[in-house]
């Protein structure tokens, strides 16, 4: 007589242990929350009964189960549609389409089925998976649900598969076929069986394992099975019995009472595999729902596909090294750094945007280490900050193989055709495709143009408006009928809240509250939003706009800036997302009224349209260095007027990417004194992230110049004091270095300076400069190479700042932003730049005052000064001392969060030289390829 095989008693057990494992999983995930999307078509009442079902046992075992049903008229595009919905759904693991579809339409089950990403379909009825199955690739395969359970059942007998001979009996994509798959892949010896084979019953018989999947009610009797066979039937049918209420009772594919007899082992009808087949759904969900934690991560190393340097000598030009090397399809880097399909929009084969979605998904992942590489205060012979960045970023990845994100600014165009060219990085340590990351990349520059001259337009246009019509007319025009009906647009209600108007109908405003809302009174004097365009044009520095003839003579002097010195620009590198993002576009202050009020975006209407504008501009830009590792390139403000460092939301998807072992390089605008500062001050106090280590960046020959070295003229070849040793005048530049390392220290990280070695480098010139950072602060001193051997020529960087990151930081702000305007002032230029004190200029002090008195106090001070010295005068180099700081304009950026006085004439429209460097850049029209871009 058989043992029987409860499935209900095996499937308790089962969802007993998954309902242990998911309250346990969530000790160390507590947002985990295994979700199950099934999609019902129609109203059978069969499914809605097996669907209850699924609801109720998911619910038990801590899984959110969503019934998502259609109506039995529904097409078969609405189905995929629902599909690909769910696909998208990060709070949904598993997806199943009940079946059958029970539809008026004709939908092809089959291809809904296979619209399920085979990552999503615990039903394991996709193509993908029922091919690794067939395959025996189990990595990443999701078995299907019935025959995963009888599996299950089989190991619940105690008799092991391996060697055994086992038959199927029936051949169907849902049970037969991938059951002969998985006793294949546990070794028995597998036959399938189906209406076309003959002697069915003699090969049944040579049976030790027999699974039944006919859909033939008690089709397989007692003389057919082998002696001690284990039976497992997967059959269920309805057939005629008087004894029952209903008229009919459920039996299997196999006579149960005369098979019992013979077999070892045998499954009931119903209480057999049925309530398995709902137990492996939900443990499939769960084990799908861990894998995507899993690989959302923080939980290893990437299988990150590093790309080969062929390191030539000499180092050919930066576009040379870029156009050797091929990139990979950013389509596999976003796999490999474990972003999802959704998450990924493609701009081309080489770059995509970045859905700011990742942030909700891994937000319970630990962030990884946070290094900002900044350097010693610049001069004309560079320090290669970018180059150190990317080099760093290759080290990390291909000499430590750890999880590395690079986080740079994107450059401007005006300096690419300019003076300085572009700013991929350099030599052998580059992100490439250098072409694209310098020209245009997915537009974001071209949004930022848009809305910043979308608000220069309005602010003109008010001005005129308001100038050349009663309050009346601009009432009607501002809020106007609409076939009888008049009403406030959402940012019109803003208004009236601002204003302290509460009525919402528009005819109930009085006269005195139709004025004060339709009268902005911009006085024209005190405009400061300028037009942009991201090409440096000297001539566009000072224009007047308003000399056509339908202006009514309504001119005014204004100027244009280069895109990037737009406050958008700012916001969008500040930002935490989109409603943030919608929040200060709105608080940018434009001017203020005849009255001193300060007029707004939002009071001019046109923060919405702004934010339209700018929706892909906030996500990141993903590429890849010369080694294959990723980069995000976002932003790119100005490091005088704005903080000049990459955006926030960058930095926080990396971190979270990369995992708490992980390790996310950024680099600050200028030296130490103006970008990290700002880094700092600015941005770590704006996202709340804490930076684990700077990385100083400096040159034997760049501190010569501190040192009092001779000038050096563009084209015209180094002077010896640059190219030959010289220790004394390298010495005394080291106190811009010893001054550099005591700011970074100031704020509670530990500090590694990187020295970017020159062939003309002597051994006791670098030694010297080692030997003096580690004496005067400096946690660690190395020296690279990066720029020659890319990642390679920077892996003792890349070990001493994992060396540096394992201290903890004491990361601190250098002021309280409670402090009044003038003290915070004062705190930087005495404790950063060295200055005896500051002198606030008369018109200095009657903006500072104002600014208190429209409550703009407590926000962060942005130092708009030189970058050529740690003074506000750039011919003072190496650490100047006994000056005093000038401050003689204090102007506002309100969206962007930060007070900005001006210590010297701050050029926000470069022009062009003699000789721009579009000179040298061509297209050769056969092959496409770009030529001269440096």
């Amino acid at each position: 007589m058989a043992n029987i095989l409860s499935g209900k008693d095996v499937s308790e057990e089962i969802r007993a242990k998954l309902k242990s494992d998911i309250e346990s999983y969530k000790k160390n995930a507590p947002n985990f929350l295994p979700g199950l999307a099934i999609v019902q078509v129609g109203n059978r009442e069969d499914s809605n009964v097996y669907i209850k079902q699924k609801l109720k046992n998911a619910d038990a075992v801590g899984i959110r189960a969503t019934h998502v049903k259609l109506s039995e008229t529904s097409t078969q595009t609405e189905v995929l549609q629902i599909v690909e919905k769910l696909n998208n759904d990060s709070n949904v693991h598993g997806i199943i389409v009940q079946l059958p579809l029970d539809s008026t339409n004709e939908i092809d089950s089959h291809l809904v089925t296979n619209a399920i990403k085979p990552e999503k379909d615990v039903d394991g009825l996709h193509e993908s998976n029922a091919g690794k199955l067939s395959r025996g690739d189990f990595d990443g395969c999701i078995f299907p649900c019935t025959p995963r359970g009888c599996l299950e059942l089989i190991k619940k007998s105690g008799v092991s598969v391996a060697g055994k001979n086992a038959v199927v009996l029936g051949r169907s994509k849902i049970v037969g076929s991938p059951m002969a798959d998985l006793l294949k892949w546990n070794h028995a010896t597998v036959t399938v069986c189906h209406s076309k084979t003959l002697n069915l019953p003699d090969i049944v018989k040579t049976a030790d394992i027999l699974v039944v999947a006919i859909g033939k009610a008690e089709f397989v009797k007692g003389d057919w099975v082998k002696p001690g066979a284990v039976v497992i039937d997967c059959g269920i049918n309805s057939i005629p019995d008087s004894t029952k209420k209903s008229g009919k009772r459920l039996v299997g594919d196999v006579a149960f009472e005369e098979v019992k007899g013979v077999a070892s082992w045998i499954t009931p009808v119903p209480g057999g595999v049925g309530p398995m087949t709902v137990a492996m759904l939900l443990q499939n969900t769960f084990e799908q729902a861990k894998r995507m934690v899993e690989k959302s991560g923080g939980k290893g190393v990437w299988n990150l596909q590093l790309l080969p340097l062929n390191c030539k000598s000499p180092v050919p030009s930066d576009l040379e090294v870029a156009q050797s090397q091929t990139p990979k399809n950013v389509e596999l880097l976003a796999r490999e750094v474990d972003l999802l399909p959704e998450e990924v929009d493609l701009y081309g084969k080489k770059k995509a945007k970045v859905s700011l979605d990742v942030l909700k998904r891994m937000q319970g992942q630990k962030d990884g280490k946070y290094i900002v590489v900044t350097g010693i205060t610049p001069t004309p012979l560079g320090e290669g900050k970018s180059t150190t960045t990317i080099g760093l970023a290759q080290a990390l990845g291909s000499a430590l193989r750890k999880n590395v994100f690079a986080c740079v600014r994107q450059p401007s165009q005006g300096p690419t055709f300019g003076i300085k060219g572009g700013a991929a990085g350099g030599g052998y340590s580059q992100v490439i495709p250098m072409e694209e990351f310098n020209l245009h990349l997915t537009g974001d520059i071209h949004a930022i143009t848009a809305a910043n001259n979308l608000l220069a337009a309005q602010i003109e246009a008010r001005m005129f408006h308001e100038s050349t019509q009663k309050d009346e007319d601009l009432y009607r025009r501002l809020v106007p009928d609409n076939k009888g009906k008049r009403a406030f647009s959402k940012i019109q209600v803003t208004r009236l809240q601002k204003l302290g108007i509460t009525k919402t109908d528009p005819n109930e405003l009085t006269s005195e509250e139709i004025k004060r809302f339709v009268r902005l009174d911009i006085d024209p004097a005190t405009v400061t939003w300028q037009r942009v365009m991201d090409t440096n044009d000297r001539f566009l520095r000072k224009i007047t706009v308003g000399q056509g003839p339908l202006e009514k003579g309504h001119t005014r002097e204004c100027q244009f800036d280069i895109a990037v010195a737009s406050e958008i620009m700012a916001i969008l590198a500040l930002t935490t997302g989109l409603k943030d993002m919608r929040e200060r576009l709105g608080n940018m202050v434009v001017g203020t009224s005849k009255e001193g009020v300060p007029v707004t975006a939002d009071d001019l209407g046109v923060s919405g349209a702004l934010t339209v504008l700018m929706k892909d501009a906030i996500r990141p830009n993903l590429m890849q260095t010369l080694e294959g590792t990723p980069v995000f390139v976002h932003a790119g403000p100005f490091a005088n007027i704005a903080h000049g460092n990459s955006s926030i939301i960058a930095d926080k998807l990396a971190l979270k990417l990369v995992g708490e072992n992980g390790f996310v390089v950024t680099e600050a605008g200028f030296g130490a004194d103006i970008g990290m500062e700002k880094f700092f001050n600015i941005k770590c106090r704006t996202s709340g992230l804490v930076p684990n280590a700077v990385v100083l960046v400096a040159t034997v020959r760049a501190l010569k110049m501190h040192g009092g070295g001779p000038t050096v003229t563009a084209g015209v070849p180094l002077p010896k004091a640059y190219v030959e040793e010289n220790l004394e005048l390298l010495e005394k530049g080291c106190a811009n270095l010893r001054k550099q390392i005591e700011n970074a220290n100031k704020f509670g990280v530990p500090v590694v300076v990187a020295i970017n070695s020159f062939v003309t480098d002597t051994p006791a010139e670098v030694e010297l400069v080692k030997s003096f950072a580690k004496q005067n602060g400096a946690y660690d001193a190395v020296i690279c190479s990066h720029w020659a051997r890319g990642g390679a020529g920077a892996a003792d960087l890349a070990a001493a700042v994992e060396a540096a990151t394992s201290q903890p930081s004491n990361f601190k702000f250098l002021y309280d932003v409670k402090l009044s305007i003038e003290e915070k002032i004062e705190t930087i230029c005495k404790e950063i730049y060295g200055a005896d004190g500051i002198e606030i200029l008369p018109l200095a002090q009657e903006q500072i005052n104002r600014y208190k008195k429209q409550g703009f106090n407590d926000l962060p001070i942005c130092m708009a000064k030189t970058h050529l010295s740690l003074s506000h005068d750039p011919t003072k180099k190496g650490e100047p001392k006994g000056f005093v700081v000038p401050i003689r304009e204090v102007r506002a950026s309100i969206g962007a969060g930060f007070i900005f006085p001006l210590l010297g004439t701050m050029t926000t429209m470069p022009g062009l030289p003699t000789r721009p460097c579009f000179y040298d850049i061509d297209i050769d029209p056969e092959t496409e390829e770009i030529v001269g871009l440096s």
